[in-house]
């Protein structure tokens, strides 16, 4: 990992084959539609091939284009299985396989963040990483005052990596519109770097882990861990033990099933309202039931900023299911932009790939089985012209709304459970009885968001990686 920023000609050389890829295929399917072969056949084909391609170059690379790989799944939902599967295959195989940072260089990151007496801080500290992604990885270590810690370290060069791998992929922005025709992919990209961008950051992820930790302290139901210290590439926490989600997945009883899912659809659910920010990364991985029964939430390098407008916009979506005039329905869904201006929806054909969707949020318990989201999938998949999905839109001010819900139910679903999802979301979520009127376009763009640093200023900062006085605010720097 230590090498990213060497094989960057590598990566770019990797990238550029996509549009080149592209465009042989659009002009064989020129050539197919003019021997007379069906256009629907053809636009079929060459989307297939297009994703195909697409997350093949994408699954090959590591570091920084593994992660941009990772943040762009959603379009993994637009995928047939067949594509889909060896995709998430190639990237379980890379995580599985990809190397440790060394020792020497893990030492030398945390000197540069913490200084030359670094193990001073320490009572112990273990060499060896107790878990490893595509930007970093986590040491397990006892601080001075005796409290086992987690120590995230970044790789160095991933920052510059990422970026670069993204402004490749930016620029491909017509690829990826192949796929899903309704969809503002360049807002979108754009939404993602800055998003990206802020993962990069650990002083923005010790705010927010220590923004979200305020709200839930002595709660009953859940545990966020304190944050030590945090300076440049380096991010202290203290250690949890429990039961890590997966496990429950793999081996846990129905009752222990259903109230894990259930206290991890609350923590989704609840927090924007309570923190004002939504967790962004809902793997089960960052989830461990304690023995307490509370539930212990990790990684908060991904959140989005919900404020409070916003949240009343969510959930009168939230609620389209139980709304009887699909004209409603259709409003509710332009005034929030996932319809564009100027596309044409089939009122039928909308509400019937809305209805069993809606679901979980229309009846009092709902059960959440991998059957329910096979027949999900199967419908969101579907690349048919013909299929209303097709011309749906994904407003960048909801990338990571999406990605939460849609990755936060599929973790319901591996765990087969029945809960009051719907108690929950009117719990949570309320729903303004007002439409968005149209000032808030007019006055300002598209956002619901306040960042820390903006795109541009974010870009910047991670091309040329973090220094140790360009930290914001003394609350996490550890004394020298």
């Amino acid at each position: 990992m230590s090498d990213l920023p060497r094989r960057a000609v590598t990566r770019s050389a990797k990238l550029a084959s996509l549009p080149l890829g592209f465009a042989g295929r659009t002009a064989l399917g020129v050539g197919k539609r003019t021997l007379g072969k069906p256009a629907e056949a053809v636009a079929i084909e060459i989307q297939a091939r297009t994703a195909e391609q697409l997350f093949k170059v994408l699954g090959e690379l590591k570091g920084g284009a593994m992660k941009l790989g990772q943040m762009l799944s959603i379009f993994e939902a637009a995928l047939p299985p067949e594509i889909a599967g060896p995709y998430r295959a190639t990237l379980t195989k890379l995580q599985e396989a990809a190397p440790p940072l060394p020792a020497s260089a893990v030492h030398k990151v945390l000197a540069e963040a913490l200084g030359d007496d670094w193990r001073d801080r320490f009572e112990s500290f273990d060499d060896r990483p107790a878990a490893a992604a595509s930007i970093g990885q986590v040491h397990k270590g006892v601080w001075a005052d005796g409290r086992p810690v987690a120590v995230k370290v970044q790789y160095p060069g991933a920052g510059k990596a990422l970026i670069s791998d993204f402004n490749q992929l930016a620029r491909l922005g017509k690829l990826f519109g192949v796929l899903m025709p309704g969809l503002d992919v360049k807002s979108m990209l754009a939404e993602l770097k800055e998003r990206v961008v802020e993962e990069l950051d650990y002083t923005i992820e010790a705010d927010s882990q220590t923004r979200i930790r305020a709200a839930y302290l002595d709660d009953p139901d859940f545990y966020v861990p304190e944050v030590v210290a945090q300076d440049g590439n380096v991010l202290v926490t203290e250690w949890i033990d429990g039961t890590p989600l997966s496990k429950i997945i793999s081996e846990g009883d129905q009752e222990t099933r259903d109230h894990a899912a259930l206290l991890y659809c609350r923590f989704l659910l609840s927090g924007p309202k309570r923190s004002g920010l939504l967790h962004g990364d809902p793997h089960p991985g960052n989830f461990r039931l304690l023995a307490d029964g509370r539930l212990g939430v990790l990684d908060f390098g991904a959140v989005d900023r919900i404020p409070a407008d916003f949240l009343h916009r969510m959930g009168r979506l939230l609620r389209i299911g139980t709304m009887s005039d699909i004209t409603e329905v259709e409003d509710a869904l332009r005034d929030e932009d996932f319809i564009r201006e100027g596309v044409t929806i089939d009122a039928e054909s909308l509400q019937a790939f809305l209805a069993p969707i809606t679901e979980p949020f229309v009846n009092e318990t709902f059960a959440f089985t991998r059957e329910w989201l096979r027949d999900m999938a199967a419908r969101v998949t579907d690349l048919r012209p013909t299929n209303v999905v097709r011309q749906l839109n994904l407003p960048p001010e909801y990338v990571i709304v999406h990605r939460v819900l849609s990755a936060g139910t599929g973790v319901l679903c591996q765990l087969e459970c029945e809960i009051p999802a719907r108690a929950e979301s009117l719990r949570w979520i309320p729903a303004s009885p007002t439409r968005r009127t149209a000032s808030w376009s007019a006055a300002e763009p598209r956002r619901h968001r306040t960042s820390v640093r903006r795109g541009a200023e974010a870009g910047e900062a991670a091309e040329r990686g973090p220094r140790t006085d360009e930290v914001r605010g003394p609350r996490f720097r550890s004394a020298r």
